[in-house]
């Protein structure tokens, strides 16, 4: 499947980035989308390969697929800026997860509609497509683009089509197997894998805990 260019919102997060840098190396077209496109284009610099910078919403409009890799509470607003910007049949990927960290207490945030995921489908537009996927990969590992990922990501989506779409870019990285679990009311139960991969990294003093399914 031809993936054509990859929109990475957030792409200078710790988890944007990573995997800005990661699909840029396996041979993907990525543009890094930000509020503010002369910083990120900062940030990039030192990268290798080179990614292309753009505001949001240019970011955007110009993307097949579009990977939400933004903090939770800004998801919303990242929506209303890209949603009328979306090309039909363009496929959203969401990362997300609506976790919390106070007091160095790990808390989800109560989300109505059930998941990230399903908030954010609540939100898009509907001719764009939505699937889930690198949610349960520390930010960690994949921010240390050296280091083999050497592991099974979930994957669910609204649709035929975001599916295929969102294993393929799974697929595009060296070393991960994308594991396709069904529609996208699943999100719930992998955004609950993503605390248990945080409580088991904090409970053993890891970074890079994460998922492998045997027997599949």
């Amino acid at each position: 499947m031809s993936l054509g260019p990859v929109s990475i919102l957030g792409g200078t997060g710790h988890q944007g980035s990573g995997l800005a840098q990661r699909l840029a190396k396996a041979g993907l077209r990525v543009v890094v989308g930000s509020r503010d496109p002369r910083r990120a284009r900062e940030t990039v610099a030192a990268w290798s390969p080179a990614v292309d910078v753009s505001d949001n919403g240019s970011a955007a409009a110009g993307a097949d697929t579009i990977v939400l890799a933004v903090p939770f509470d800004t998801v919303d607003a990242i929506v209303d800026e890209i949603g009328g910007r979306i090309r039909e049949g363009a496929v959203v990927i969401d990362v997300t997860v609506p976790l919390t960290f106070a007091g160095g207490r790990m808390a989800f945030v109560d989300v109505p509609e059930g998941s990230a995921a399903e908030h954010i489908r609540a939100r898009l537009p509907p001719s764009a497509l939505l699937a889930c996927a690198f949610k349960t990969i520390p930010a960690h590992l994949l921010g240390d683009v050296d280091l083999p990922l050497d592991c099974d990501e979930f994957v669910c989506a609204d649709s035929e089509p975001a599916r295929e779409r969102a294993l393929a870019l799974v697929a595009a990285l060296p070393r991960l197997r994308g594991v396709d679990v069904g529609p996208l009311a699943r999100a719930r139960s992998i955004e609950h894998l993503t605390a248990l991969a945080v409580a088991i990294n904090r409970r053993h003093k890891r970074h890079d805990a994460r998922f492998r399914v045997v027997g599949l």
